[in-house]
């Protein structure tokens, strides 16, 4: 395991408000209802990182499609940059 798999791996999202979720495995192949639920959050490309509030519906929304993305806190995603 590397370092950032590890370092996000104990992430503890709740508290921010914002949430960083880039998506990090391909689209095609998957299922319908995970097409529908990438293309909701807006992630079209792989390695493409959008930002969205961290609501209930969106922490759903990412539950779903947890095996392809990553999900950061804003804080988390500028220390990387």
């Amino acid at each position: 395991m590397n370092s950032f798999k590890a370092y996000k791996a104990c992430v503890p999202i709740a508290w921010s408000p914002n949430l960083c979720i880039t998506l990090v495995r391909a689209i095609p192949g998957t299922r319908r209802l995970h097409r529908h639920t990438s293309e909701a959050l807006r992630l079209g490309k792989c390695n493409r990182t959008v930002m969205r509030w961290n609501t209930p519906t969106v922490r759903g929304m990412l539950q779903q499609v947890k095996r392809l993305v990553v999900i950061e806190t804003e804080e988390m995603f500028k220390a990387r940059q």
